[in-house]
Protein backbone atom coordinates (compact mmCIF):
# COMPACT_ATOMS: atom_id res chain seq x y z
CA UNK A 1 0.00 0.00 0.00
CA UNK A 2 2.92 2.40 1.08
CA UNK A 3 4.77 1.42 -2.48
CA UNK A 4 1.64 2.06 -4.16
CA UNK A 5 0.72 5.40 -2.49
CA UNK A 6 4.87 6.64 -3.37
CA UNK A 7 4.12 5.50 -7.04
CA UNK A 8 1.21 7.23 -7.16
CA UNK A 9 2.77 11.06 -5.05
CA UNK A 10 5.97 10.67 -8.02
CA UNK A 11 3.48 10.38 -10.78
CA UNK A 12 0.75 13.44 -9.38
CA UNK A 13 3.92 15.40 -8.93
CA UNK A 14 5.03 15.33 -12.63
CA UNK A 15 1.45 16.54 -13.37
CA UNK A 16 1.63 19.49 -11.03
CA UNK A 17 2.87 22.99 -11.44
CA UNK A 18 6.52 23.14 -10.14
CA UNK A 19 6.52 26.53 -9.14
CA UNK A 20 5.06 27.85 -5.71
CA UNK A 21 3.17 30.49 -7.63
CA UNK A 22 1.66 27.84 -9.84
CA UNK A 23 0.03 25.59 -7.05
CA UNK A 24 -1.52 28.42 -5.52
CA UNK A 25 -2.93 29.56 -9.00
CA UNK A 26 -4.24 26.10 -9.53
CA UNK A 27 -5.53 25.81 -5.82
CA UNK A 28 -7.62 28.93 -5.96
CA UNK A 29 -8.91 27.59 -9.32
CA UNK A 30 -9.78 24.51 -8.13
CA UNK A 31 -11.85 26.12 -5.02
CA UNK A 32 -13.65 28.77 -7.40
CA UNK A 33 -14.94 25.75 -9.76
CA UNK A 34 -15.75 23.17 -6.57
CA UNK A 35 -17.68 26.25 -5.16
CA UNK A 36 -20.25 27.14 -8.10
CA UNK A 37 -20.62 23.50 -8.81
CA UNK A 38 -21.33 22.67 -5.36
CA UNK A 39 -23.35 26.15 -5.07
CA UNK A 40 -25.80 25.63 -7.81
CA UNK A 41 -26.26 21.36 -6.91
CA UNK A 42 -27.46 22.54 -4.08
CA UNK A 43 -29.61 25.45 -5.31
CA UNK A 44 -31.27 23.69 -8.06
CA UNK A 45 -31.30 20.08 -6.54
CA UNK A 46 -30.92 19.70 -3.04
CA UNK A 47 -33.66 22.89 -2.55
CA UNK A 48 -36.28 23.02 -5.11
CA UNK A 49 -39.06 24.04 -3.01
CA UNK A 50 -37.12 26.36 -0.99
CA UNK A 51 -36.34 28.57 -4.69
CA UNK A 52 -39.11 31.08 -4.08
CA UNK A 53 -37.41 31.77 -0.81
CA UNK A 54 -34.37 33.02 -2.36
CA UNK A 55 -35.07 34.99 -5.16
CA UNK A 56 -34.49 38.63 -5.31
CA UNK A 57 -37.26 41.61 -3.19
CA UNK A 58 -40.01 42.88 -5.26
CA UNK A 59 -40.21 46.54 -6.11
CA UNK A 60 -42.03 47.11 -3.26
CA UNK A 61 -38.90 46.28 0.03
CA UNK A 62 -40.10 47.58 2.69
CA UNK A 63 -43.29 44.93 2.53
CA UNK A 64 -40.77 42.01 2.25
CA UNK A 65 -40.61 39.86 5.52
CA UNK A 66 -37.70 40.11 7.23
CA UNK A 67 -36.65 36.91 7.65
CA UNK A 68 -36.39 36.12 4.07
CA UNK A 69 -32.56 36.18 4.14
CA UNK A 70 -32.66 33.88 7.37
CA UNK A 71 -34.27 31.58 5.10
CA UNK A 72 -32.78 27.61 5.09
CA UNK A 73 -32.08 27.85 1.46
CA UNK A 74 -30.38 31.07 1.98
CA UNK A 75 -28.29 29.64 4.72
CA UNK A 76 -27.31 26.71 2.92
CA UNK A 77 -26.03 28.45 0.32
CA UNK A 78 -23.98 30.61 1.82
CA UNK A 79 -22.65 27.39 4.39
CA UNK A 80 -21.85 25.96 0.85
CA UNK A 81 -19.56 28.67 -0.21
CA UNK A 82 -17.60 29.09 2.96
CA UNK A 83 -16.91 25.19 2.88
CA UNK A 84 -16.08 25.26 -0.44
CA UNK A 85 -13.81 27.57 -0.32
CA UNK A 86 -12.33 27.65 3.36
CA UNK A 87 -11.44 23.19 3.07
CA UNK A 88 -9.43 23.93 -0.16
CA UNK A 89 -7.93 26.48 1.27
CA UNK A 90 -6.88 24.92 4.78
CA UNK A 91 -5.83 21.64 2.62
CA UNK A 92 -3.80 23.90 -0.15
CA UNK A 93 -2.13 25.59 2.66
CA UNK A 94 -0.78 22.42 4.21
CA UNK A 95 0.37 21.12 1.08
CA UNK A 96 2.34 24.17 0.05
CA UNK A 97 3.98 24.64 3.93
CA UNK A 98 4.62 20.57 4.54
CA UNK A 99 8.24 21.08 2.46
CA UNK A 100 8.67 24.56 4.56
CA UNK A 101 7.74 23.09 7.77
CA UNK A 102 10.80 20.22 6.78
CA UNK A 103 13.10 22.59 5.97
CA UNK A 104 12.72 24.42 9.41
CA UNK A 105 12.67 21.27 11.44
CA UNK A 106 16.23 20.28 9.80
CA UNK A 107 17.58 23.54 9.94
CA UNK A 108 16.51 23.48 14.14
CA UNK A 109 18.15 19.94 13.81
CA UNK A 110 21.02 20.75 12.59
CA UNK A 111 22.62 22.67 15.88
CA UNK A 112 22.07 19.53 17.71
CA UNK A 113 22.70 16.84 15.13
CA UNK A 114 25.21 18.08 12.20
CA UNK A 115 24.69 14.19 10.84
CA UNK A 116 20.91 13.79 10.86
CA UNK A 117 19.72 12.25 6.96
CA UNK A 118 19.76 15.17 4.65
CA UNK A 119 16.56 16.03 3.23
CA UNK A 120 14.62 14.90 0.68
CA UNK A 121 14.92 17.01 -3.11
CA UNK A 122 12.53 15.55 -4.62
CA UNK A 123 9.48 16.70 -3.04
CA UNK A 124 7.50 20.22 -2.91
CA UNK A 125 7.81 23.54 -5.55
CA UNK A 126 10.48 24.20 -7.30
CA UNK A 127 11.55 26.78 -4.56
CA UNK A 128 11.60 23.97 -1.83
CA UNK A 129 13.55 21.32 -3.60
CA UNK A 130 16.08 24.09 -4.55
CA UNK A 131 16.29 25.22 -0.81
CA UNK A 132 16.54 21.81 -0.02
CA UNK A 133 19.39 21.14 -2.25
CA UNK A 134 21.29 24.30 -0.69
CA UNK A 135 20.19 23.41 2.72
CA UNK A 136 22.37 19.45 2.31
CA UNK A 137 24.68 20.99 0.37
CA UNK A 138 25.55 23.37 3.27
CA UNK A 139 24.92 20.36 5.89
CA UNK A 140 27.88 18.65 3.87
CA UNK A 141 30.62 21.06 3.72
CA UNK A 142 30.05 21.41 7.68
CA UNK A 143 30.47 17.93 8.36
CA UNK A 144 33.51 18.12 6.19
CA UNK A 145 34.86 21.19 7.97
CA UNK A 146 34.20 19.55 11.56
CA UNK A 147 36.25 16.42 9.55
CA UNK A 148 39.25 19.02 8.56
CA UNK A 149 38.93 20.73 12.10
CA UNK A 150 39.54 17.76 14.38
CA UNK A 151 42.09 16.03 12.11
CA UNK A 152 44.17 19.98 12.18
CA UNK A 153 43.40 19.37 16.14
CA UNK A 154 44.65 16.36 16.82
CA UNK A 155 47.53 16.87 14.43
CA UNK A 156 48.42 20.31 16.62
CA UNK A 157 48.24 18.29 20.30
CA UNK A 158 50.51 15.58 18.88
CA UNK A 159 53.13 18.39 17.77
CA UNK A 160 52.84 20.75 20.70
CA UNK A 161 52.70 17.41 23.59
CA UNK A 162 55.85 15.90 22.07
CA UNK A 163 58.16 18.89 23.01
CA UNK A 164 56.22 19.73 26.24
CA UNK A 165 57.21 15.78 26.89
CA UNK A 166 60.82 16.41 26.37
CA UNK A 167 60.91 19.42 28.32
CA UNK A 168 59.81 17.77 31.48
CA UNK A 169 62.17 15.08 30.73
CA UNK A 170 65.24 17.58 30.88
CA UNK A 171 63.71 19.55 33.86
CA UNK A 172 63.84 16.22 35.81
CA UNK A 173 67.88 16.86 35.69
CA UNK A 174 68.08 20.42 37.22
CA UNK A 175 68.42 21.92 40.44
CA UNK A 176 65.86 21.39 42.68
CA UNK A 177 64.53 24.90 42.89
CA UNK A 178 64.79 25.06 38.87
CA UNK A 179 63.32 21.82 38.45
CA UNK A 180 60.55 22.94 40.70
CA UNK A 181 59.70 26.61 38.54
CA UNK A 182 59.91 24.86 35.24
CA UNK A 183 57.35 22.11 36.54
CA UNK A 184 55.15 25.01 37.39
CA UNK A 185 55.80 26.26 33.86
CA UNK A 186 55.30 23.29 31.73
CA UNK A 187 52.48 22.38 33.67
CA UNK A 188 50.87 25.81 33.21
CA UNK A 189 51.19 25.07 29.44
CA UNK A 190 49.76 21.83 29.57
CA UNK A 191 46.80 23.48 30.95
CA UNK A 192 46.78 26.15 28.52
CA UNK A 193 47.16 23.92 25.69
CA UNK A 194 44.56 21.62 26.56
CA UNK A 195 42.09 24.19 27.19
CA UNK A 196 43.14 25.70 23.77
CA UNK A 197 42.58 22.35 21.99
CA UNK A 198 38.81 21.56 23.86
CA UNK A 199 37.73 25.01 22.75
CA UNK A 200 39.05 24.30 18.91
CA UNK A 201 37.57 20.97 18.62
CA UNK A 202 34.60 22.80 20.17
CA UNK A 203 34.00 20.68 23.14
CA UNK A 204 32.51 17.62 20.59
CA UNK A 205 33.50 14.55 21.52
CA UNK A 206 31.61 11.32 20.15
CA UNK A 207 29.11 11.44 23.09
CA UNK A 208 25.27 10.66 22.19
CA UNK A 209 22.61 12.21 23.61
CA UNK A 210 20.78 9.42 26.36
CA UNK A 211 18.11 9.96 28.62
CA UNK A 212 20.40 11.18 32.06
CA UNK A 213 19.30 11.39 35.44
CA UNK A 214 20.58 15.17 36.15
CA UNK A 215 19.64 14.88 39.75
CA UNK A 216 22.21 12.10 40.48
CA UNK A 217 24.77 13.67 38.10
CA UNK A 218 24.22 17.33 40.01
CA UNK A 219 24.64 15.10 43.68
CA UNK A 220 27.78 13.25 42.09
CA UNK A 221 29.53 16.65 41.74
CA UNK A 222 28.59 18.54 44.63
CA UNK A 223 30.03 14.85 46.33
CA UNK A 224 33.42 15.30 44.35
CA UNK A 225 33.62 19.23 45.34
CA UNK A 226 32.94 18.57 49.23
CA UNK A 227 35.39 15.82 49.34
CA UNK A 228 37.80 18.60 48.21
CA UNK A 229 36.80 20.65 50.65
CA UNK A 230 34.98 23.12 48.75
CA UNK A 231 31.44 24.59 50.22
CA UNK A 232 28.78 23.76 47.59
CA UNK A 233 24.89 22.76 47.94
CA UNK A 234 22.28 21.76 46.11
CA UNK A 235 18.62 21.87 46.37
CA UNK A 236 15.70 20.95 44.26
CA UNK A 237 14.58 18.00 42.64
CA UNK A 238 14.17 16.58 39.02
CA UNK A 239 10.97 15.24 38.05
CA UNK A 240 12.05 13.11 35.08
CA UNK A 241 15.19 12.12 33.06
CA UNK A 242 16.54 14.56 30.44
CA UNK A 243 18.21 13.94 27.05
CA UNK A 244 21.91 14.89 27.41
CA UNK A 245 25.33 14.42 26.54
CA UNK A 246 26.12 13.08 30.22
CA UNK A 247 30.19 13.75 29.75
CA UNK A 248 29.56 17.19 28.69
CA UNK A 249 26.92 18.18 31.42
CA UNK A 250 29.22 17.12 33.85
CA UNK A 251 31.57 19.79 32.24
CA UNK A 252 29.21 22.48 31.72
CA UNK A 253 28.10 22.67 35.35
CA UNK A 254 31.41 21.92 36.68
CA UNK A 255 32.78 24.95 35.34
CA UNK A 256 30.52 27.37 36.68
CA UNK A 257 30.89 25.39 40.30
CA UNK A 258 34.81 25.72 39.93
CA UNK A 259 34.18 29.82 38.87
CA UNK A 260 31.98 30.32 41.86
CA UNK A 261 34.13 28.55 44.37
CA UNK A 262 37.05 29.85 42.80
CA UNK A 263 35.49 33.78 43.00
CA UNK A 264 33.08 33.39 45.28
CA UNK A 265 33.88 31.00 47.80
CA UNK A 266 31.28 28.71 47.92
CA UNK A 267 28.78 27.49 45.10
CA UNK A 268 24.49 27.59 46.19
CA UNK A 269 23.20 25.07 43.03
CA UNK A 270 19.38 24.94 42.55
CA UNK A 271 17.50 22.04 40.29
CA UNK A 272 14.03 23.56 38.62
CA UNK A 273 12.21 21.05 36.87
CA UNK A 274 8.81 23.13 35.51
CA UNK A 275 7.81 19.97 33.03
CA UNK A 276 9.19 20.95 29.50
CA UNK A 277 12.37 22.24 30.99
CA UNK A 278 15.18 22.04 33.54
CA UNK A 279 17.46 24.99 35.18
CA UNK A 280 20.27 24.68 36.64
CA UNK A 281 21.15 28.05 38.85
CA UNK A 282 24.55 28.77 40.26
CA UNK A 283 24.96 31.13 42.66
CA UNK A 284 28.53 32.79 44.30
CA UNK A 285 28.87 34.92 46.91
CA UNK A 286 31.55 36.85 45.59
CA UNK A 287 32.23 40.75 43.91
CA UNK A 288 29.92 40.08 41.07
CA UNK A 289 30.43 41.29 37.51
CA UNK A 290 30.03 44.89 36.02
CA UNK A 291 26.66 45.05 34.10
CA UNK A 292 29.14 45.68 31.17
CA UNK A 293 31.40 42.37 31.50
CA UNK A 294 28.41 40.00 31.92
CA UNK A 295 28.29 39.69 28.52
CA UNK A 296 31.71 40.07 27.47
CA UNK A 297 32.75 36.71 29.93
CA UNK A 298 30.98 34.64 27.67
CA UNK A 299 33.56 35.26 24.60
CA UNK A 300 36.71 32.81 24.09
CA UNK A 301 40.02 33.84 25.73
CA UNK A 302 38.30 36.97 27.87
CA UNK A 303 39.00 36.74 31.13
CA UNK A 304 37.15 39.75 33.59
CA UNK A 305 38.74 42.66 35.09
CA UNK A 306 38.27 41.37 38.62
CA UNK A 307 40.19 37.53 37.59
CA UNK A 308 43.76 36.94 39.70
CA UNK A 309 46.94 37.08 37.84
CA UNK A 310 48.13 34.15 39.29
CA UNK A 311 44.59 31.65 38.73
CA UNK A 312 45.29 29.41 36.22
CA UNK A 313 43.26 29.58 32.58
CA UNK A 314 42.54 31.30 29.49
CA UNK A 315 38.93 32.70 29.74
CA UNK A 316 37.81 29.70 27.91
CA UNK A 317 35.31 28.56 31.12
CA UNK A 318 32.31 30.11 30.18
CA UNK A 319 32.52 30.25 26.48
CA UNK A 320 32.70 26.31 27.11
CA UNK A 321 29.52 26.00 29.28
CA UNK A 322 27.84 28.11 26.36
CA UNK A 323 29.08 25.82 23.44
CA UNK A 324 27.43 23.10 25.51
CA UNK A 325 24.38 24.69 26.35
CA UNK A 326 23.31 25.86 23.40
CA UNK A 327 23.89 21.91 21.90
CA UNK A 328 21.43 21.17 24.10
CA UNK A 329 19.45 23.99 22.75
CA UNK A 330 19.65 25.45 25.82
CA UNK A 331 20.84 29.39 26.92
CA UNK A 332 22.99 30.29 29.37
CA UNK A 333 22.27 33.95 31.41
CA UNK A 334 24.44 35.69 33.37
CA UNK A 335 23.31 38.25 36.85
CA UNK A 336 24.19 39.22 38.89
CA UNK A 337 22.14 38.90 42.93
CA UNK A 338 21.09 41.40 44.23
CA UNK A 339 22.35 41.17 48.21
CA UNK A 340 25.95 40.39 46.08
CA UNK A 341 27.29 37.38 44.37
CA UNK A 342 27.00 36.36 40.40
CA UNK A 343 24.26 34.08 39.52
CA UNK A 344 25.03 32.05 36.42
CA UNK A 345 21.36 30.07 35.24
CA UNK A 346 20.94 27.03 32.33
CA UNK A 347 17.97 26.48 30.90
CA UNK A 348 17.86 23.22 28.97
CA UNK A 349 14.33 22.09 27.38
CA UNK A 350 12.88 18.74 26.93
CA UNK A 351 14.20 17.36 23.72
CA UNK A 352 11.42 15.15 21.48
CA UNK A 353 13.89 12.91 20.24
CA UNK A 354 17.52 12.26 21.56
CA UNK A 355 20.33 13.85 19.14
CA UNK A 356 23.59 12.04 17.88
CA UNK A 357 26.44 14.11 18.66
CA UNK A 358 28.05 16.60 16.15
Amino acid sequence: MRAWLGAARSRAQRWLPATLRGRLMLMLFVAVIASHVLTLTVVFELAPYSWDMVQPPPESWPDVPDDIWYSPATLLDIGVRLLALLLPAWLGARWLSEPLRRLAQAARELGTDIHRPPLAEADGTLECREASRVFNQMQACIRQQMADRDRFVAAVSHDLRTPLTRLRLRAENLPEEDRLRFSRDIEEMDVMLTATLDHLRGVARAEPMAQLDIQALLESLVDDERACGHDVRLCGRAAAPIAAQATALRRCVGNLVGNAVRYGGAAHITLIDTGDAVSIRVRDFGPGLPPAELDKVLQPFYRGPGAPRHAQGMGLGLSIVQDIVQRHGGYLQLDNAPDGGLIALVSLPRLERPAQPG
